[in-house]
C-alpha cells in the first residue's frame, strides 16, 4: 500500500513523497529511520488527506489552546515531552479529549517524535500546527514553538468568539420575531377572521392579504415546511460542491459591508499564520503552500497559490498581494517592505494585530448598528399587521354609530 506523506528533514527542509508500507504506522517509522519528521501522513488517493477541509469545533480548539499552553510551559521549564504529556493528561478530565492525549503520549513514548504522533489526528492538529512542532524538535526550540504556537491558536479562537458573540443578540431579535408574527398569522389572525365573516363587513384589501397568507400557512404548512427543508438541502449540496464552494465564497468577499470585514478578516489571519510561520524558521515556500490549506475561502487559497508559484520563480510574493484586492493594502505594502528589509514575519505579525484589534471594533460596531434596525423591522412588520387588524374594527365601530 502507497502512502502520501508531509515531512521535515533534520535541516528543517520539507520533504513531500510517498512510501510503500502495510500500514501508517510501519511508513512512519520507515520514515523515521530515514531522519524524517512526519507532520501528515495518509493513502495515497492521488493528494495528501489531512482533513482539511474540516474546521475543528469551538470546544476542540478551546483544548487545543489549553493543551499547547501548558505544554509549553512545562517543556521550557525542562520537564521532558515524556512527563510534560503524562502531566498535561492529568489535569484534563475524562473523555474523548483525554482519551486522544493518552494515545499520542503512548507514540511518544514509543519513540515517536510529538509532530509525527500528531499527524495521526490531522482532524485535530492540522499543518500549521505539526510544522511548527516539527520545526521545533529539529531545531531544539519545542518549548519557544509550543508558545508561538498556543499564542496563534488563542488568537483565532479570540477571533471566532467575537464574530460568533456578536451575531447571537441579532438572532435572537430575528428568531423571537419570527414566533411573534407567526403566532399573530396562525392563533391570533383566524380568531378575528371568524368575526370579520360573521358580520359580513368589506374589509381593506391589507387584511383580505394577511388573511390569504395565514390560510395558506394553516393549510398547506407541510408543504411549506418540505419545500424549506428540500431547499436547505440543496443548498447544502450546491455549496459542498466546487463549483458552488466557490461562487459563494466569491459572494462573501464582494457584499458591500460584510464583505469588507471578511476580506480584513482574512487578511488578518493569512498575515499571522505567515508571520508565525516565518519567525519559526518555516521556509517560505513551505509557509505560503500550509497558508493556502488554512485559508477557509477558495478565492483566497488561488491567491496563496498564486504567491507560491511566484516564490517557486524567485520573484517577490508582495507582487501578488499587490495586485488583489482581496488583501487589505496596508498588508501588502508591509509585506512588500518586508521583503526589503528582510524582516517580513515580524512585520506580519504587527499588522496582524492592527487587524484583529481593528476588526474586533468594526464589528461591535456593526452589530450596535444592525440590532436597532432589526428592532424598527420587526416593529414596522408587527404594526401593519396590528393596523390590518383594527383597520375593520373601527370601520364596524363608525357605522354602527351612524
Amino acid at each position: 500500500m502507497k502512502f502520501a506523506y508531509n515531512a521535515v528533514d533534520k535541516a528543517g527542509k520539507p520533504v513531500e513523497d510517498s512510501i510503500e508500507a502495510g500500514t501508517t504506522d510501519e511508513a512512519s517509522e520507515k520514515l523515521r529511520q530515514q531522519g524524517l519528521y512526519v507532520t501528515n501522513i495518509a493513502e495515497d488517493r492521488g493528494t495528501v488527506s489531512n482533513a482539511r477541509g474540516k474546521r475543528p469545533g469551538m470546544g476542540v480548539v478551546k483544548h487545543l489552546a489549553q493543551w499547547s499552553r501548558q505544554l509549553s510551559v512545562l517543556v521550557k521549564s525542562g520537564t521532558p515531552l515524556a512527563q510534560a504529556l503524562i502531566a498535561t493528561e492529568q489535569q484534563t478530565s475524562e473523555g474523548p479529549w483525554r482519551t486522544m492525549l493518552e494515545r499520542l503520549r503512548a507514540h511518544v513514548e514509543a519513540g515517536m517524535p510529538l509532530s509525527e504522533a500528531m499527524g495521526l489526528r490531522p482532524e485535530i492538529f492540522d499543518e500549521v500546527n505539526r510544522s511548527l512542532v516539527a520545526a521545533g524538535e529539529s531545531s531544539g526550540q519545542l518549548g519557544a514553538m509550543l508558545d508561538r504556537l498556543s499564542n496563534l491558536i488563542r488568537q483565532q479562537l479570540k477571533v471566532r468568539r467575537t464574530l460568533v458573540g456578536a451575531m447571537v443578540y441579532p438572532a435572537l431579535l430575528l428568531f423571537v420575531g419570527f414566533v411573534v408574527v407567526n403566532v399573530m398569522l396562525l392563533g391570533v389572525l383566524p380568531r378575528f377572521s371568524g368575526l370579520f365573516e360573521t358580520l359580513n363587513a368589506p374589509l381593506p384589501p391589507t387584511t383580505m392579504f394577511l388573511m390569504g397568507v395565514s390560510d395558506i400557512l394553516r393549510n398547506w404548512w407541510w408543504a411549506i415546511l418540505i419545500g424549506v427543508i428540500g431547499g436547505a438541502l440543496g443548498m447544502k449540496l450546491y455549496l459542498s460542491g466546487s463549483s458552488g464552494q466557490r461562487v459563494f465564497d466569491g459572494w462573501v468577499v464582494r457584499l458591500p459591508v460584510v464583505g469588507k470585514v471578511v476580506r480584513s478578516v482574512a487578511t488578518a489571519k493569512i498575515a499571522r499564520l505567515l508571520g508565525v510561520m516565518l519567525e519559526s524558521k518555516v521556509p517560505l515556500l513551505e509557509s505560503l503552500k500550509l497558508t493556502q490549506h488554512s485559508t477557509g475561502n477558495v478565492h483566497y487559497s488561488d491567491l496563496m497559490k498564486e504567491a507560491v508559484d511566484s516564490a517557486s520563480r524567485g520573484e517577490a510574493v508582495s507582487s501578488v498581494f499587490v495586485q488583489s484586492v482581496l488583501i487589505v493594502p496596508s498588508v501588502s505594502e508591509a509585506m512588500r517592505h518586508g521583503e526589503a528589509n528582510g524582516q517580513i514575519g515580524p512585520i506580519l505579525m504587527d499588522m496582524a494585530d492592527f487587524l484583529d484589534e481593528e476588526n474586533d471594533v468594526v464589528v461591535k460596531t456593526a452589530m450596535s448598528m444592525l440590532e436597532p434596525l432589526i428592532l424598527i423591522g420587526l416593529g414596522v412588520v408587527v404594526g401593519f399587521i396590528a393596523l390590518s387588524l383594527f383597520i375593520p374594527l373601527f370601520d364596524l365601530t363608525a357605522m354602527a354609530g351612524q
